[in-house]
């Protein structure tokens, strides 16, 4: 992974520097951009998570949505988020890894989906109950190796 940063702007609202890696650290609401057939962009809302540490972005979602067609098809994919403010951006790019969906509970693919709620959101409540909504959801863990962050603080 290069750890790429190009930001249009160096100074954030509060006089330190703009860092596009924190704000996409702490969005968890995104947007995802794939690539339709046609070469069109494809968008959807996401709520992702970003390990900055290892360099990738997870998102669950569903087989059979258009984004995971698009992402089987063309791997290419980028995820924007804007700050509370709505002053502040960052992107992401990067290369999707599809993991799923899984028809064990206990099987590879919805023990990578239990590793990504662990990371984004803590423990569950009830694993045996998640694990079974996994493979009845049909979900899918899109891992996006993130080779190049860049953003913006326009204020």
């Amino acid at each position: 992974m290069a750890d790429t940063t190009n930001t249009a702007s160096t100074a954030h609202p509060t006089g330190s520097p703009f860092d596009p890696h924190e704000l996409l650290a702490n969005s968890r609401l995104g947007v995802l951009a794939t690539i339709k057939s046609d070469g069109r962009p494809q968008l959807s809302p996401v709520l992702p998570s970003y390990d900055r540490t290892a360099g990738v972005i997870r998102v669950s979602t569903t087989e059979g949505t258009a984004k995971t067609a698009n992402l089987r098809r063309d791997p290419r994919a980028a995820l924007e988020v804007t700050g509370p403010d709505g002053w502040t951006w960052a992107t992401a790019e990067g290369t999707v890894t599809l993991v799923g969906p899984g028809t064990d509970p206990h099987g590879p693919e919805v023990q990578a989906l239990v590793d990504y709620y662990r990371l984004a959101a803590g423990e569950h409540p009830d694993w045996d109950e998640y694990r079974a909504v996994m493979v009845s959801d049909r979900r899918v863990l899109v891992t996006i190796a993130v080779d190049n962050v860049y953003g913006a603080s326009l204020r």
